[in-house]
């Protein structure tokens, strides 16, 4: 039975589906469907982390780390430039250390 993806997926598995002897079609993306196909790719990991029980939220987060980092690498953006975003944000917006959670507002 063929179910299709049209996805993104990671390098190895193409490999892995060969080993499993699984007939697959792949095709390689220009760079503007890479960089699209990331962005969902970052949606759907994000789900999955936010879906995930304990025993495989790590693994989970691991897989939506690796989506950021290609994410980071495809737009040229380093490491610290997002560290140092973060830390703005944190002076300026705060954390989530005190668990708030907004009820209402009001104009």
């Amino acid at each position: 039975m063929r179910k299709e993806y049209n996805k993104l997926v990671r390098d190895r598995i193409p490999e892995i589906l060969e080993s499993q002897q699984v007939k697959f079609g792949v095709e390689p993306m220009t760079q503007a469907a890479y960089c699209q196909a990331l962005r969902q790719k970052l949606i759907e990991e994000a789900q999955e982390a936010a879906e995930a029980g304990e025993d495989t939220l790590v693994t989970e987060l691991a897989d939506l780390w690796e989506v950021i980092d290609a994410t980071m690498s495809v737009y040229g953006i380093q490491r610290n430039q997002v560290l140092a975003c973060q830390m703005q944000r944190r002076i300026d917006r705060g954390t989530f250390s005190q668990k708030l959670r907004l009820l209402w507002t009001e104009t």
